[in-house]
């Protein structure tokens, strides 16, 4: 094969169209390691967090190949590796954050952060799910537990992470009220699984609560979002209850008060932790197990909003960051 391959790197933190095409050295898989060819990858906040310079000690040493997700083809395996082999077709999250990442031809993991594809989606289409399904599987499943008739309360229902959570929290078995801020969004909130919807922007919490809570609030408020979610989320949830978040940088300035009030559980989530430390890694490969075995059983489905080529890079940031999207975007390696 080729020594070099294409890649889409960033020389310094900046704007998106910070973004270079460059030529690069194909790197070798070390041991515990794979090379897969790439197919694609998807857009998530770290990713344009990281290109913006937000979040320093994330980002891999420039020149930076940035992007979580992927999917692909494995091209060659290292010494200690027997759970792939050249050929098979996987998705994960093997960098990106901490170490080189997607936006290239080729991408260089440790094999505990691949799992295989599912087979009942387009290949392409799996790089949608990584970094939001691990990340919705944690909040639901690992930071608390949702069983069959919990009331569970979803914001930020269409995005990437919320999207997820919908369906999870609807394959659990709870009763689903999801957040949206246009009727469009909560319309497909209620085709991913919701029970109810509501327009948090002219409905207060203790409206909702009312209307749609028994038991004082819902057993779980599931929050991707932060900022004053974070804070309605406590006036939201019942004694005894839980929130989950992915948003430690909104409770760093948050009255704790309300959850020793109510003797609160407080979940927080950061799913790319295994690979910034190099430790505990095989978790993704396990947890993406699971997550291809409920796509393939018909319980998930990415929303792919729109799709970019690599080259579009810069302008599918933009579009991330401007926020008017549901679900995923995808950039395919064309």
């Amino acid at each position: 094969m080729a020594s070099e391959m294409r890649a889409f790197q960033i020389e310094e933190y900046g704007d998106p169209d910070v973004f270079e095409a460059s030529t690069v050295e194909v790197p070798d898989p070390g041991p515990d390691e794979i090379r897969v060819e790439v197919v694609a990858s998807s857009v998530n906040p770290v990713d344009y967090k990281i290109r913006g310079g937000n979040i320093p000690d994330f980002a891999p040493e420039f020149p930076a190949t940035l992007h979580c997700d992927v999917a692909g083809v494995v091209d060659a395996v290292g010494e200690n590796v027997d759970a792939f082999e050249s050929g098979d077709e996987v998705y994960g999250m093997p960098g990106g954050a901490g170490r080189q990442g997607a936006l290239a031809d080729y991408v260089v993991g440790h094999a505990g952060t691949f799992a295989h594809a599912p087979d009942s989606i387009p290949l392409a289409d799996s790089a949608a799910l990584p970094v939001v399904a691990l990340t919705a599987w944690e909040m639901l499943a690992d930071k608390t537990t949702v069983d069959i008739g919990d009331e569970v309360l979803i914001y930020g229902a269409t995005g990437g992470v919320g999207h997820i959570g919908v369906q999870l929290a609807d394959w659990f078995g709870a009763d689903v009220t999801a957040t949206a801020s246009s009727e469009a969004k909560r319309d497909l909130a209620t085709e991913l699984g919701a029970d109810v919807t509501v327009d948090y922007t002219d409905t207060a919490v203790e409206e909702y609560v009312t209307e749609h809570a028994t038991g004082g609030g819902f057993d779980t408020v599931f929050d991707p979002v932060g900022d004053d979610h974070l804070e309605t989320a406590f006036e939201a949830v019942r004694p005894f209850g839980t929130v989950v978040t992915t948003e430690s940088s909104a409770a760093q300035d948050l009255d704790l008060a309300p959850m020793h009030a109510n003797s609160l559980e407080l979940g927080v989530v950061l799913v790319i932790l295994p690979v910034l430390l190099g430790d505990r890694q095989e978790r993704i490969g396990d947890e993406l197990e699971t997550i291809a075995t409920l796509v393939d059983n018909g319980a998930l489905e990415p929303h792919i909003d729109d799709r970019y080529a690599f080259e579009e890079v810069a302008d599918a940031h933009r579009r991330a960051e401007e926020g008017d999207f549901v679900g995923k975007l995808l950039l395919v390696a064309e």
